[in-house]
């Protein structure tokens, strides 16, 4: 499972779906392939049951919210692809 920027996904005992992880726990975990046109074509996203998410966009783009309260957006290192 990931772990970007310091951000863990907190993972257990699991079902599987194709590209989609539902954890026993609650936590949740979903990625996608967007293909060579964008710039992070194996963009994902999970959210915990403390509340916190994670979405690696298919930009470039990231943001994390801590479930408390607190939040931090990276916007894409270049220009999107359209």
């Amino acid at each position: 499972m990931p772990s970007d920027q310091g951000y863990t996904y907190k993972n257990s005992i699991y079902v599987t779906y194709p590209r989609v992880i539902t954890y026993v726990s609650g936590n949740h975990y979903c990625a996608r392939d967007y293909g060579s046109g964008a710039a992070n074509s194996n963009s994902y996203h999970y959210s915990n049951t403390d509340g916190s998410y994670y979405y690696s966009n298919p930009n470039g783009s990231t943001y994390h919210n801590d479930g408390k309260g607190s939040s931090t957006y990276t916007a894409p290192s270049g220009p999107s692809k359209k």
